[in-house]
């Protein structure tokens, strides 16, 4: 049985951690599989969003603490595999649909995507304190950034897991969907993107995602320059024929 599932359909991949016996546990294999997957979806111009989830009833228990614990501290984290660096690389907006727990190594996996749908029943958890380990996928970075140091101090320094609602609350998550709906309502946000266009699309993630990891100057520099390069290639008839879309969009939706 692979550990992971990719399915393409209309311009949208849908990568399915499958280790459900073992709540998606992040075992040597699986990380492979990810890194090996990503690298590939980099490479197919027909993939234009992904979205990635779980099977089973937990998103990703984390590293697997099993074959840590059986002689593979040293290769078992950020080191041996750059399933995150490949995730990054990646260009494509990434849709996290949260379907369960998603702890510690799984959390970090959850906070490489560019945005985050739970399910109702899913929780988050930092536990690297309580195992005796430290994160190295970024975890210590991004998470105070996206919900304020105080409550990343609070989740990380206790081990404590939140639930699905408070998530919202703090920000973590876009939003909380039913289960039953969790890949529907995916599947909906990534057919809005797809509606988008796709050169400005992938360079506008780019530009966010530089710009948030710098200084405010620096950001408003790389947007101007970012924002010349691109004109440059933006004639005035697509502009025109965007435009009669991005209208007719509006009148529908109003119906």
């Amino acid at each position: 049985m692979s550990v992971l599932l990719v399915e393409k359909s209309g311009g949208i991949a849908t990568i399915t951690l499958n280790r459900p016996e073992a709540l998606n546990a992040l075992n040597a294999e699986l990380r492979l599989a990810i890194e090996r997957t990503f690298r590939e979806l980099a490479k197919d111009d027909e993939v234009r969003v992904a979205i990635l989830t779980g099977a089973g009833r937990a998103f990703s228990a984390g590293i697997d603490l099993k074959e840590l614990s059986g002689g593979r501290v040293e290769t078992s984290g950020a080191a041996d595999y750059d399933m995150i660096g490949a995730i990054r690389d990646f260009g494509a907006p990434l849709i996290g649909a949260v379907n369960g727990h998603a702890i510690t190594g799984g959390f970090e996996l959850a906070l490489a995507c560019d945005l985050l749908i739970a399910s109702d029943n899913a929780q988050f958890g930092d536990t690297h304190a309580r195992v005796g380990i430290v994160p190295g996928w970024a975890l210590s970075q991004k998470l105070p950034r996206l919900i304020g140091i105080g409550r990343a101090k609070e989740l990380s320094l206790t081990g404590n897991f939140i639930g699905a609602e408070q998530a919202e609350r703090w920000g973590l998550v876009n939003r909380v969907v039913p289960a039953d709906q969790l890949l529907l309502v995916c599947r909906q946000l990534a057919q809005d993107m797809l509606s988008c266009d796709p050169p400005s699309l992938r360079r506008y993630k780019q530009m966010i995602d530089a710009g948030y990891a710098g200084t405010l100057q620096d950001g408003l520099a790389l947007e101007r320059r970012m924002s010349r390069e691109h004109l440059a290639d933006v004639t005035a008839e697509a502009i025109a024929r965007r435009r009669a879309g991005i209208q007719d969009r509006g009148r529908q939706q109003q119906k």
